[in-house]
């Protein structure tokens, strides 16, 4: 989902590029702007497969604990095709953006993924909550505002030392 955001990570003319080296993967300072569209963009992907893994294995009848590991799987599945989708619109190989989408999201999407699961799990009634339910939606929408706030930084740390989503913006031209 990379094209038509010129801004996404700090480029085109809706963003001033404070950090040219930091933008261009070789590190450096990192705007916290730089660092929480990164955020968003792995939020992005792991809010779909979270919210279509409960759907699904509400569906299917199935327990907590096969439905949370699905919500997991697809969460790092939509992550990387976010990514995957953007780096092969630039013209790369598969095996290259591949490369590129388990550099840029993997730590990424793990942070993201260990708190938003970890606050729904700890959030009384949370794990029983239906579908249906407000409660449901509304342990799911903090659950997913911790796992930003949590990850900004990480992914700031990241980018900083050329690491993490810094691997995808050589090819944001």
């Amino acid at each position: 989902m990379h094209e038509g955001h010129e801004g996404h990570h700090g480029h085109g003319p809706a963003h001033e590029h404070r950090a040219p080296a930091a933008a261009h993967g070789a590190g450096g300072p990192v705007s916290w702007g730089t660092a929480a569209r990164a955020t968003l963009h792995c939020l992005t992907g792991c809010a779909i497969g979270e919210v279509l893994g409960m759907i699904i294995g509400t569906a299917l009848g199935w327990g907590n604990v096969p439905t949370m590991i699905l919500a997991i799987v697809l969460a790092f599945f939509f992550g990387y095709a976010l990514t995957l989708r953007g780096v092969l619109a630039a013209g790369v190989d598969l095996r290259t953006a591949i490369r590129v989408a388990l550099a840029a999201d993997t730590l990424s999407i793990a942070v993201m993924e260990l708190i938003d699961n970890g606050v729904i799990a700890l959030w009384p009634g949370a794990m029983d909550a239906h579908l249906s339910e407000p409660l449901f939606w509304i342990v799911l929408a903090i659950a997913l505002a911790a796992a930003f706030v949590i990850t900004t930084p990480v992914n700031k740390w990241m980018i900083g030392r050329g690491k993490g989503h810094a691997a995808v913006h050589q090819y944001h031209h």
